[in-house]
């Protein structure tokens, strides 16, 4: 999996994930989002059009950094889910904790 980021006013970050999203690669993931979860009122986009599989593992570490931001008045959000990872989502009953937006940009816009 690559993972860049990006930064984007109003103080937000995008972090871009390409590849797979599993037991192998999210440690990669945790640790890149644990540095942007962890600042003041984080707000992160993770555009997530890139991946081509996510496993629970890979869910664990979007749910759980979503929670530590909201902890700190902030949010992480998925922009640009395939069909697959919504239906995960839904699946799980997730889809209403970790909000999935089209595109970055109404990621990073919508208050």
């Amino acid at each position: 999996m690559q993972v860049s980021v990006a930064h984007h006013p109003p103080n937000t970050a995008v972090l871009v994930l390409r590849g797979s999203l599993d037991i192998d690669t999210a440690p990669a993931l945790k640790a890149n989002l644990g540095r942007l979860v962890e600042r003041p009122a984080p707000r992160v986009v993770v555009d997530v059009s890139g991946l081509d599989f996510c496993d629970s593992m890979g869910v664990g570490v979007l749910v759980t950094a979503h929670g530590r931001a909201m902890e700190r008045g902030g949010w992480v959000r998925l922009a640009a889910p395939s069909g697959f990872l919504r239906r995960l989502f839904n699946t799980l009953g997730l889809s209403d904790y970790l909000p999935m937006f089209p595109d970055v940009e109404k990621a990073i816009k919508t208050d």
